[in-house]
């Protein structure tokens, strides 16, 4: 929430309004701090707010977010959208009736690393993703697979051009009641298999993806916003030889190409890079991988 707050106070055009928060004083202080007023109630804002960004516990995305798109207000809401599909539905229902924008905060989808990569991926066959974690000291609602896993998920679903066909997963409780640790493996129509970790308990943090496809390799470095590239190259000899290394990245803060994308989407009364129906679609792949374990 204060990074959202720094960032959006820093974007050019971008007036904040307000801070919303029911713990006062953490509402008061993060005000202060980025030179806003506090709120203690949602309800609050509306008809003084053109956009909200909503970043709280998941169970509650549905009931923040419906007044303000019944409202007409567009709203940016955290991954995973929604807790069920249902609540999904209503949040998508109610956007497409009022005509705002409803956009869902996938941040990986606006790493740098992940755009320069896109360009150079024709028709991936097998996809390894690693996503480990130290133990989070926040407060888990959900599992694994909707707290991390789900961004690896939509930058899959967003870079193979296929549906998934079967899936096969795993999932184990090690810490709390919730899976800590989960392991997917998607296989598409077109033949193209993910095989995907995410961990919350690991020693160490990794946030990787690397694509193999016919004569090239791809691998992603999402923290360090890192490409590198392999492929055969036909040579004057019988033999083709291996070129390749790091590709070009132009590095810049994910979360504030998501957020200044969500306020040309509403000015410009676009759709927005990831909007309710993207959402929605990582959302039911999480679903059906639960339900598989």
């Amino acid at each position: 929430c204060s990074s959202d707050l720094r960032i959006l106070a820093s974007l050019p055009d971008v007036d904040l309004v307000a801070v919303v928060d029911t713990n006062r004083a953490r509402a008061e202080e993060i005000a202060a701090a980025n030179n806003t007023k506090a709120l203690f109630e949602p309800g609050a804002l509306l008809g003084q707010v053109d956009a909200v960004s909503i970043a709280a516990p998941t169970e509650r995305h549905l009931e923040l977010a419906l007044p303000f798109l019944e409202a007409g207000v567009p709203v940016l809401v955290e991954k995973p959208m929604a807790r069920t599909l249902e609540e999904a539905d209503a949040m998508i229902a109610a956007a497409a009736k009022s005509g705002v924008v409803l956009a869902v905060g996938h941040t990986e989808r606006f790493n740098p690393a992940v755009d320069a990569a896109r360009t150079m991926l024709r028709d991936p066959r097998f996809i390894e993703v690693h996503r480990l974690g130290t133990f989070p000291e926040r407060s888990l609602d959900i599992d694994v697979v909707f707290d991390l896993m789900i961004h690896d998920l939509d930058v899959v679903l967003s870079l193979v051009n296929s549906e998934v066909e079967s899936i096969e997963a795993v999932g184990v409780p090690v810490l709390t009641g919730r899976v800590d640790i989960a392991n997917a493996r998607l296989r598409f129509r077109n033949g193209c298999i993910a095989n995907l970790t995410a961990s919350r308990i690991s020693r160490d943090r990794v946030r990787k993806i690397r694509f193999f496809q016919p004569a090239a390799y791809v691998s992603i470095d999402y923290a360090a916003q890192k490409v590198e590239m392999y492929r055969l190259v036909k040579g004057e000899g019988p033999m083709p030889k291996i070129d390749g290394g790091d590709m070009p990245v132009q590095n810049e803060e994910p979360l504030k190409r998501e957020l200044a994308d969500f306020i040309d989407a509403v000015v410009s009364k676009r759709a927005p890079k990831v909007d309710g129906q993207q959402g929605r679609r990582a959302l039911d792949l999480c679903a059906r991988i639960v339900a598989a374990m």
